[in-house]
């Protein structure tokens, strides 16, 4: 890690952080916030959601359930807490305190940051329940907020809107990773020079082309299969549902057909038994791999092998996924959202279709298989995205915040 220099001490507020238990939770996060940490000194706080009665269920009924966060770990030599806070599931009505309930679990740990003359600055990452909570403890502890909106926020409901709208009259700085959330906060009444686009970066050294004939070798797959990629995890498990529910049609079409899925945490054992069951009713067991695991060379092999990105997520987000398919010349098949139609803003780049469409879904990928690329232009692209200028904006951003709040 670089020399870190003098300047603002800043405190991430995540609840969607990697861990030893999960670490494929929240990469785009760590990404970003690890290379401000290379520029200054930065803390990480990840509230962790605590369920009545949990901890017994564990030990007597189902060790398996909700394994246990660790209190803290060392990443990269940044110190990582997991502070519990209450949480009810259910009923969306039933998460109108996660907000509340997260700030008051999060607020020993940044109270004692904040004592020892090592917290200038929060900065939350998601609009709720992280951003309400960081503009209470931006108040409790008289220290500036800032706000980064990652997901579709416009699905929230309506008690939860009134909540974004004291976030956005709270924070001192909004970053989104794309157009059309910096113009639903602008909608809530965020002031617009505190609102700013800090897409995510690529790291292009990392993400580039390897052989793919070698790749495909390691791998076992046939150097003339037709290939596909996709990471449908958490957010992409709709999605991710819905293109293996495709594949029987296009395996008819494309002979020897592989889908590769990624992203599948061993922990959410639901969802990749739901997915199991349904690749099996299907018959999909030679068309459909999932990897625990990635090879050596890591995600940048498993791209490389792929003749198409099939990205599964279907609403906003961050799509840094997005933006490694293409940096490794991978053209992409992405939901029309509005971060993705602005990253996929070319016909050169990929092919975008409606969610919720399994026939437009088959006909995409299908299309996107039968194209030739210049995958040399698609990674040109993806090479524009590169992280420097943003971490020297979000740098400055803090600076700013900061000596605004020391000057009122």
């Amino acid at each position: 890690m670089a020399e870190i220099s003098r300047g603002p001490h800043i405190g991430v507020l995540s609840s969607r952080f990697p861990s030893s238990l999960y670490p494929n939770r929240g990469l785009s996060v760590h990404e970003r916030i690890f290379r401000v940490a290379r520029r200054l000194p930065l803390y990480v706080v990840s509230p962790t959601p605590w369920v009545p009665l949990e901890d017994w269920f564990r030990q007597n009924l189902n060790p398996s359930f909700r394994p246990s966060m660790p209190k803290y770990e060392e990443q990269q030599g940044i110190p990582v807490w997991f502070p519990r806070f209450l949480t009810v599931p259910g009923l969306d009505a039933l998460r109108l305190f996660d907000g509340w309930a997260m700030a008051k679990g999060a607020y020993p740990r940044f109270a004692a940051l904040r004592s020892a003359g090592r917290l200038d600055l929060i900065d939350a990452h998601g609009a709720y329940p992280e951003g309400y909570a960081g503009v209470l403890l931006s108040r409790w502890l008289n220290v500036p907020v800032t706000v980064t909106l990652y997901g579709d926020e416009r699905v929230h409901s309506s008690w939860r809107i009134s909540k974004l709208r004291e976030v956005s009259k709270g924070a001192a700085r909004i970053f989104a990773v794309n157009d059309s959330l910096r113009q639903f906060a602008l909608e809530l009444g965020a002031p617009d020079e505190r609102v700013k686009v800090v897409a995510n970066g690529v790291d292009a050294e990392y993400f580039r082309p390897r052989d793919r004939k070698a790749v495909r070798a390691a791998l076992g797959i046939s150097p003339v299969a037709p290939v596909l990629f996709s990471s449908g995890g958490g957010a992409g498990e709709k999605g991710t549902k819905q293109l293996v529910e495709v594949l029987p049609a296009l395996s008819g079409r494309w002979p020897g057909l592989v889908c590769l899925l990624a992203g599948l945490d061993k922990l959410e054992k639901n969802r990749r038994t739901e997915l199991e069951t349904l690749v099996e009713r299907l018959d999909l067991k030679g068309t459909v791999r999932f990897l625990d695991a990635l090879p050596s060379s890591g995600l940048p092999s498993l791209l490389s092998a792929a003749d198409v990105f099939v990205f599964a997520v279907h609403h906003e987000g961050p799509v840094t996924a997005l933006l490694e398919a293409m940096t490794c010349g991978l053209p992409v098949v992405a939901f029309d959202t509005g971060s993705n139609r602005e990253l996929v803003c070319s016909p050169e780049l990929g092919e975008l279709t409606l969610f919720g469409d399994p026939s437009a879904l088959r006909a995409t990928i299908d299309k996107a298989l039968s194209r030739t690329w210049d995958r040399v232009a698609i990674r040109r692209y993806g090479e524009t995205y590169h992280w420097d200028g943003r971490i020297n904006h979000l740098c400055r951003a803090f600076a700013e915040s900061v000596a605004e709040r020391r000057a009122g």
